[in-house]
């Protein structure tokens, strides 16, 4: 999809300017893991329009591999109008384009994604998850089943809740917490997840608690769990290791929108990059810390990908904030 970002204390509908920028929380794990040096491939469905090919074209670029990407000839690429105060915290306002069938990524097909999932199988790790897909029933059905097919696979799933509500009802306020037939659907997915990503609100509606322990034993797979909460400390429960850590941020912020998302991308890349054999608390500490610079990096520039830091910026940024001069 595309954010749409008016100014600063404005309104994208009426204000002017507005910026595009290429956004959708699978699409920005993805290009965020690419720069990191992953090899990552993207599974979604875009308009068959020129938003959707230059989608294309920016994760091409940035070394994502498409061959799980759809083309949809009928229903456009989604335009999310985003509303920002002057702190940059954002707020999801609505949807341009539909033009009376939805959005193409509500209709990701099972058919279309048969060849491109034995392919992609074959090497992938994780597969990265948001509950978005949940609220239409063609993106729910692929979803599942790609699931299902991870799973057979021996693939570890991560979830990041990434709980929008008018995604699911536009009548819906953005703050509105999920109703129980969508709370019924997102919680049958923590059962599947190794890795399970909360923003502190989620945790509370989900699991009446934001303690990550509590919340890991009280799942049949004892996930991984990480509770973030905007500029406060970050919680989190990790191969058993127990901790939190301050939210960094950068010297100036632009837009916090897609910091989440960069925050999974660091998480994963250290999981990838790290021995289970070799953990202990010092160095969970610092898979965190890397994950959470790479959130607040995102934070300095307009949009999700554009901002999105290479391995060796977020290691200059950590080395930055942990010098005695800093």
């Amino acid at each position: 999809m595309v954010d749409r970002l008016g100014p600063l204390g404005g309104d994208p509908v009426i204000d002017k300017p507005v910026v595009d920028c290429f956004g959708g929380a699978p699409a920005n794990v993805a290009c965020g893991l690419a720069n990191l040096g992953i090899p990552v491939a993207f599974v979604g469905r875009l308009g068959d329009d020129e938003i959707g090919q230059n989608f294309m074209h920016l994760m091409l670029r940035r070394g994502v591999k498409l061959e799980g990407c759809q083309l949809d000839s009928s229903r456009p690429t989604r335009v999310v109008l985003v509303k920002r105060d002057f702190d940059g915290e954002r707020v999801f306002q609505g949807f341009l384009g539909n033009q009376g069938q939805g959005f193409a990524d509500q209709a990701l097909r099972i058919d279309e994604l048969i060849d491109s999932w034995a392919l992609i199988a074959q090497q992938a790790k994780w597969l990265i998850i948001g509950s978005i897909p949940l609220a239409s029933k063609a993106s729910s059905e692929a979803l599942l089943w790609v699931i299902q097919k991870a799973i057979d696979s021996g693939i570890h799933i991560a979830l990041d809740v990434n709980w929008r509500p008018t995604f699911w009802e536009q009548k819906f306020f953005p703050d509105s917490p999920p109703d129980e037939a969508s709370s019924q659907a997102i919680a049958n997915l923590f059962h599947q997840a190794s890795l399970l990503k909360l923003a502190r609100e989620e945790a509370i509606w989900f699991f009446k608690t934001d303690d990550p322990s509590k919340i890991s034993s009280s799942l049949p797979k004892a996930p991984d769990v990480v509770v973030t909460d905007g500029a406060r400390p970050i919680r989190w429960i990790i191969d058993g290791f127990m901790g939190q850590l301050n939210a960094l941020s950068p010297n100036v912020v632009i837009d916090t929108t897609g910091a989440g998302d960069a925050f999974t991308a660091g998480l994963i890349h250290q999981l990838l990059n790290v021995s289970s054999s070799k953990l202990d608390l010092e160095k969970v500490c610092e898979m965190v810390q890397f994950a959470a610079a790479c959130g607040a990096l995102v934070c300095s520039g307009s949009g999700a990908i554009d901002p999105q830091p290479k391995k060796f910026e977020v290691q200059e940024f950590v080395a930055s904030i942990s010098s005695p001069e800093s």
